[in-house]
């Protein structure tokens, strides 16, 4: 028989000991009281998993590894989060670092925590160009799993925090990195969530890695502090028992106290030494029922005299993640500043744990929790919408930093819905956020019943009216001043289906063109008779559609001879031939160049074709079109030298062009105006330009006013070659004008 040797009870336990403990199962089991016999079962089979997956590795501070899995499952059931979300919590890293694969996961604990710890699970197996590539698409990965459930988010959140609790175990060189990535978006997404308790404590530990020092010096100032406030903290909680008890309330009091970063984040913001952040301590009062706020605020205001304009009421008009409570400052004993902010049990829930308040609160009719849920689903869904606009995980990434922000406003629809938007959000953000038909189809906008701007900024409190119009649709001048991640992507999506749109129209027109030249008089519809054609084309040419074919025709992807060969061949195999008249007059009528079919410009092709600002060609002039991969048709005057140079290097992409005998719009010409110096000049060029009925789109006045004459260079829009040769006559015919050239390659050609 063998004994063990018992370590006296004085004898501090050994390292191996305390690892031990910290890794065991019971270690979580106090915590999860909440669960059921059978659940309890699962959570423990996934903790046994985990143990043996990570046996053998250890954590930098030389604990074994599953201590993290732990902890962050302690997190978690702090949250009262299911079984499901605890077992995720235990496996997180099992997939990444076990070489565990989601099948595994599946078949030994079902499919939803499968997919829970898929969410969780970085991207780090497949090749990527760069680092910001690998993280954009982790992070798109990540926020789409916690969009489809919010339970990924609030284990990736406990599983930060307790990385950023033993960061100061991992090397120094990663502290920056890992910090600033914790700051710039756990933190605020934590924030975004109403997970105010874990917003500040990533804050606060990113704070003592990014600036130890700083977090240093100021962890002092606060103790300090905290020593000679002492007094007052405590004749203000003796004055706020007495008055509540006076008039029979049952309130809870709690003290709070800034966090360190909040406090450097106000010293650097607004330029303040320490002795000039007076809010660093404040009260709590936390009351029965949402009436019991106001009432408890107007005692307070006879208690002590209030601050004008720093009382906010968080409750009528909530933050956009669903915070709400009364928030008033008052000026307490010895005339120091007391900020108080003021509660239901339910909203204190709110805005400490966020969405994970639904767990924890069940019971959805008290003050706010059903109010904050919806706040939360929200945000979450629209993560879907932009990702179902965005194909691209850094442009993901970029939508969701900019609706990561920590104020709004609040503005008013006519009919008085309220509406929060981020500060700096404009009329158009404003015009999405009510629906993406109003956004596209804005035109103007009132504010307050006054005219004003798109780009306008709104204000608190500001009434704002969309004025729309069906035919209009969004400028890409709008991704300048936009500053919601909805409005921008809803921006782009139409943006880029309009240039598809446009290419698709364009890509029939020379394709039906090119056919011509084959004989075949028109393009063949994409009805029965010939569904069999257009697939066999379709397989020729690698498209899926004929809408993609056309597409790709238009943007120069494909040539259009190429594939109206292709087609006419198809077509004869079914015993459609070409007419040989046709044939004879198209192809050789108007010489080799043509071969291919000449497309007709009428200016109504928008983004899928565009005037080479090099010559700017208008009606009358002589073109050809150049094809370029992926850009569409840009339009060229025949004597261009750009386009003589293009020629020389890629012939094959330079198809014909002519224009169609009634242009719908005007197009911009290139003008320089040689003056003799003088007052009122440029009222008479501009005289001369109005008068033959060119609107002027751009001037630019060269910077030699002291000499005798200067040059002013103006875009102008005119309909044709003969109303710009008007133009210039006009000007030449005016008194101080000594030369007026169009503009072509950069150099003045004689109009």
């Amino acid at each position: 028989m063998t004994t063990r040797k018992v370590s006296p009870a004085t004898e501090p336990p050994s390292s191996a000991e305390v690892n031990a403990a910290s890794a065991s199962f019971a270690r979580l089991t106090s915590k999860l009281d909440y669960l059921s016999a059978a659940d309890l079962g699962q959570v423990r089979l996934a903790y046994r998993f985990a143990d043996e997956a990570h046996l053998g590795q250890l954590r930098n501070s030389g604990e074994p590894y599953i201590t993290h899995p732990i902890a962050v499952a302690a997190q978690c059931a702090e949250w009262k989060l299911d079984a499901q979300a605890l077992m995720a919590a235990l496996l997180h890293d099992a997939m990444e670092d076990c070489d565990i694969s989601k099948p595994d996961l599946i078949e030994r604990f079902g499919s939803p925590v499968a997919e829970l710890v898929d969410g969780l699970t970085k991207l780090e197996k497949l090749q990527f160009n760069t680092r910001e590539e690998n993280q954009a698409e982790s992070f798109r990965k990540m926020l789409l799993a916690m969009a489809r459930d919010v339970r990924v988010i609030l284990i990736k959140l406990a599983d930060r925090t307790h990385n950023m609790r033993t960061l100061s175990d991992a090397p120094r060189e990663k502290w920056q990195r890992i910090a600033s990535e914790t700051l710039e978006v756990y933190a605020p997404i934590a924030h975004r969530l109403g997970l105010n308790q874990t917003y500040r404590e990533l804050q606060d530990l990113s704070f003592r890695h990014l600036h130890p020092w700083r977090y240093a010096v100021l962890t002092k100032a606060v103790a300090k502090a905290r020593g000679r406030r002492r007094d007052l903290i405590q004749k203000v909680q003796a004055d706020l028992e007495a008055t509540f008890a006076h008039y029979g309330m049952t309130v809870r009091i709690a003290g709070r106290e800034k966090t360190l970063y909040s406090i450097y984040d106000k010293m650097v913001d607004k330029n303040l030494s320490f002795a000039q952040v007076t809010d660093i301590y404040g009260f709590r009062v936390i009351v029965p029922h949402l009436i019991d706020c106001y009432t408890a605020l107007g005692l307070l205001h006879q208690l002590y005299k209030p601050v004008p304009g720093k009382f906010k009421d968080h409750i009528a008009i909530s933050k956009i993640n669903g915070y709400q409570s009364l928030h008033t400052t008052l000026v307490g004993p010895s005339s120091v500043n007391v900020e108080f902010q003021l509660r239901t049990e339910a909203m204190h829930l709110i805005a400490e744990s966020g969405v994970a308040a639904h767990w924890l609160y069940k019971d959805d009719a008290q003050d706010g929790v059903s109010h904050n849920d919806r706040m939360g689903s929200k945000w979450l869904q629209s993560l879907i919408d932009i990702q179902d606009e965005t194909r691209d995980a850094a442009e993901f990434w970029e939508h969701v930093k900019v609706d990561l922000f920590p104020d709004a406003v609040y503005v008013f629809t006519p009919k008085s819905r309220i509406m929060a938007m981020p500060r700096g959000a404009t009329v158009v953000d404003f015009a999405y956020a009510i629906h993406s038909n109003v956004g596209d189809h804005a035109v103007s906008a009132k504010v307050n019943n006054e005219q004003v701007p798109l780009r306008t900024e709104v204000k608190n409190g500001d009434v704002i009216e969309i004025i729309t119009d069906a035919t209009s649709s969004p400028n890409p001048a709008w991704l300048g001043f936009v500053r919601t991640a909805r409005a921008r992507s809803k921006i782009r999506q139409n943006l880029r289906t309009m240039a598809q749109t446009d290419s698709q129209h364009l890509g029939e027109k020379m394709l039906a063109q090119a056919l011509r030249a084959e004989g075949i008089e028109n393009l063949p519809n994409n009805e029965k008779p010939y569904e069999a054609t257009w697939e066999k084309l379709l397989r020729f040419s690698g498209n899926k559609t004929r809408a993609d074919l056309l597409t790709d025709i238009g943007l120069g992807k494909r040539i259009a001879s190429i594939v109206a060969k292709r087609l006419a061949k198809l077509l004869a195999d079914t015993g459609e031939k070409p007419n040989a008249l046709l044939l004879t007059r198209e192809r050789f009528g108007a010489g080799e160049a043509i071969a291919q079919g000449s497309v007709q410009i009428d200016g109504s092709e928008n983004t899928s074709v565009r005037f080479a600002h090099c010559c700017r060609p208008v009606p009358g002039d002589s073109i050809v079109g150049y094809l370029g991969r992926g850009e569409g048709l840009t339009l060229h005057t025949s004597n261009c030298y750009v386009a003589q140079k293009l020629y020389s290097k890629d012939s094959e992409r330079f198809i014909s062009v002519e224009w169609a005998d009634e242009p719908v719009r005007s197009f911009e010409a290139g003008v320089v105006v040689t003056v003799t110096n003088g007052k009122g000049v440029l009222a008479k060029v501009a005289g001369a330009l109005a008068a033959a009925e060119a609107d002027i789109t751009h001037v630019d006045m060269a910077d030699d006013s002291d000499q005798g004459a200067m040059d002013l260079k103006f875009v102008i829009a005119v309909r044709d070659l003969q109303q710009l040769e008007l133009v210039l006559r006009n000007l030449r015919r005016t008194p101080a004008v000594l030369r007026a050239e169009r503009i072509q390659n950069g150099s003045q050609v004689t109009g």
